[in-house]
């Protein structure tokens, strides 16, 4: 009876440190894969000693096999107590490895991250001498349209100036061809008034000579022909 009732707590015992022994794996394994930052390793690091510490416990069992009355079965749980101590030193090198690994991994994170913010600055800085250099680019151009802006506005000027002058031209030229188109009318007037009069003068003189040859003739035919 005293055999059996210290088989139940053994059983038990060793379930547990079964139990421990896959958590601290899967600990180490999350550590092995940690990404960083160095407080989250921190966070699993002190789980995984709280597993250790609980593992420690439960492998205590030499006391237990020393209390063993068969011979055999006190061998047996020291073999199973030196396994499970093995098995914890081997998880222990393993979270060792892990912890190194995973350092190396965030020392290198680190770097690249840093490397990384100084290829951004060199960015930052190439594209702000960019900006500056399309600023001043782009300074210059507005002082060139400014300049060109202001030589069309003089030249604007110059031609309002020339066409309110040639507008004066016109309307001075206006004004003397309506004096001309008086002068022009009194002329025509003037020249229907003579080529009138030079009508009326051709036709007294038309008729003067007709006249003067009815006489001439008259007189001829009283002197060379009397008796007619």
């Amino acid at each position: 009876m005293a055999a059996a009732a210290a088989a139940v707590p053994l059983r038990v015992c060793h379930q547990e440190i079964v139990k421990f022994d896959l958590e601290i794996k899967a600990a180490v394994q999350d550590i092995r894969d940690c990404p960083g930052p160095l407080s989250a390793l921190t966070e699993l690091n002190a789980a995984v000693k709280e597993k250790f510490r609980q593992l420690r416990g439960r492998i205590q069992l030499e006391q237990m096999a020393k209390e063993q009355d068969k011979e055999s079965e006190k061998q047996a749980l020291l073999r199973e107590v030196e396994n499970h101590k093995k098995q914890m030193l081997s998880n222990q090198a393993a979270w060792r490895k892990a912890n190194l690994a995973c350092k190396i991994a965030i020392d290198n994170s680190e770097k690249d991250q840093l490397l990384q913010g100084r290829d951004v600055l060199r960015q930052r800085k190439t594209t702000k001498e960019s900006l500056a250099e399309s600023a001043s680019n782009i300074t210059e151009s507005l002082m060139g349209i400014s300049r060109m802006m202001s030589q069309q506005v003089q030249q604007s000027e110059e031609t309002v100036q020339t066409l309110a002058n040639s507008s004066r031209t016109i309307l001075e030229a206006n004004e003397e061809f309506k004096s001309m188109s008086g002068t022009i009318q009194l002329g025509r007037k003037l020249i229907t008034k003579y080529n009138r009069r030079e009508l009326t003068d051709k036709l007294l003189i038309f008729l003067a000579l007709a006249l003067f040859l009815a006489t001439v003739l008259y007189i001829l035919k009283k002197r060379l022909f009397p008796f007619l």
